[in-house]
């Protein structure tokens, strides 16, 4: 059975599985250095990239503000959720008031481009497993020899650090996002606070 992208369009779809669709992660890649991972991939494959990384994008970040609809699937479009980068603007004639929230009926661009760059990130590998030797610091092996009873033994012990353990979200989409939200770290359950 052939994936179906449903593209979340800012109306708030319950039925919506990805930010982006084929079409779109094309044209995004058209100006792409790096793209060849993505030129290359088959229509299914990114298909199922780009559904992949929209489930990465919402699980892995907490985005500021609320779902605009209660019976959306994902986490965008939003309400109350500020841009940085947009000035302040009458929302209604009717109730003017001044926002520099992004728009409850959009998604926004960088929340486009990071999924498309998440996209590529998994065709190229799994971000979401663990490659082997991740978060191992050192290993030492020692032999030794016995003399009296002809015999030898080893041992082996290995030392972890966590700090060189590869983020599930590259570098690169966490950049884009970080505008919108925090992305969630493990370990004590908080997040960012952030004030309009």
């Amino acid at each position: 059975m052939a994936l179906t992208i449903v593209k979340e369009d800012g109306t708030g779809r319950g039925n919506a599985n990805s930010y982006v669709d084929v079409a779109d992660g094309d044209a995004y890649f058209g100006g792409h250095l790096y793209a060849s991972a993505w030129t290359t991939a088959t229509e299914a494959t990114k298909a199922a990239a780009l559904v992949m990384a929209t489930r990465l994008v919402d699980s892995q970040f907490q985005f500021c503000g609320f779902r605009a609809h209660s019976d959306q699937a994902l986490q965008w479009p939003r309400t109350e959720c500020p841009d940085p980068d947009r000035g302040l603007v009458t929302v209604s004639p009717l109730q003017p008031y001044l926002s520099n929230f992004v728009p409850y009926d959009q998604v926004p661009r960088a929340v486009i481009h990071a999924t498309c760059e998440m996209a590529r990130e998994l065709i190229v590998v799994d971000r979401t497993a663990a490659p082997a030797g991740e978060g191992i610091s050192s290993t030492q092996t020692s032999v030794s020899t016995h003399t009296d009873v002809s015999g030898s033994s080893s041992m082996t012990s290995t030392s972890y650090d966590k700090s060189d353990t590869r983020p599930v979200i590259s570098r690169v989409a966490q950049a884009m996002l970080a505008k919108y939200g925090a992305l969630i770290q493990g370990g004590s359950g908080s997040v960012r606070l952030v004030r309009a």
